[in-house]
């Protein structure tokens, strides 16, 4: 493979790791790229943004594939994870402290899976404040760390499977299946109102998108390691 075959396209299948951003990983496929082969200016793109604090399947395209991004960020998810049930935090996971504390004493595995039922199909789902979707031309997590209110209007989206995989409570490990747009961290704090208690995402691994697996992905060092060897 040479500086053509990259400017023509690529689709590279990254395992993104823990406290990494998207931007971050394609920041280094690039830079190894423009490196490796001398180049000045090379397009790279990813196929849906993951947080910092989840792991998993990155769809990286460069050259001429980033025109194919919006196809295939518009296909179907899966991710795996844990909810951490009997508190919230204001950004629905790990990245802000907990805020809200509850007992879950009374919980029952049966309630569970029941609740998840709950979140099958179409459903309306409010983004957490803590997110880069934009308002007023200002991301909505610029207001939340203001400390300003703002109002979120919830958005319709998909989700075909919710299986609860485990429960060792107070984390219950879970698939879900899902359109474009859906987000896991509203999920789990809505699973928590379901079961009239508290949750949070303390784990979220991407898994697929669309017929693209996980299991097919490589680590940004192997990358570096094969890119290095052209």
């Amino acid at each position: 493979m040479n500086a053509e075959d990259y400017k023509n396209g690529q689709l590279i299948l990254i395992d993104k790791p823990l406290e990494w951003t998207s931007f971050q990983v394609v920041n280094k496929i690039r830079w190894l790229i423009r490196k490796q082969f001398n180049i000045k200016k090379i397009k790279v793109g990813h196929a849906g943004t993951l947080d910092p604090l989840a792991t998993g399947l990155l769809i990286i395209c460069t050259g001429k594939f980033t025109r194919k991004i919006e196809n295939y960020q518009a296909r179907e998810k899966e991710y795996t994870g844990t909810f951490t049930l009997g508190a919230t935090t204001p950004s629905y996971d790990l990245e802000t402290e907990i805020d809200n504390t509850f007992d879950i004493s009374e919980i029952t595995e049966n309630d569970i899976n029941k609740a998840s039922q709950q979140f099958i199909g179409e459903i309306q789902q409010r983004p957490p404040v803590f997110s880069a979707l934009k308002k007023e031309g200002k991301r909505l997590y610029e207001f939340a760390r203001a400390g300003e209110e703002v109002e979120i209007p919830s958005r319709t989206v998909h989700i075909s499977a919710f299986e609860i995989t485990r429960i060792d409570l107070p984390k219950v490990n879970f698939r879900v299946v899902c359109s474009k747009g859906t987000y896991i961290r509203s999920l789990a704090h809505d699973f928590g109102k379901a079961l009239n208690n508290g949750a949070y995402l303390s784990a979220l691994r991407r898994t697929k998108i669309g017929e693209f697996s996980v299991e097919d992905a490589i680590s940004i060092e192997a990358f570096e390691e094969q890119i290095t060897l052209l």
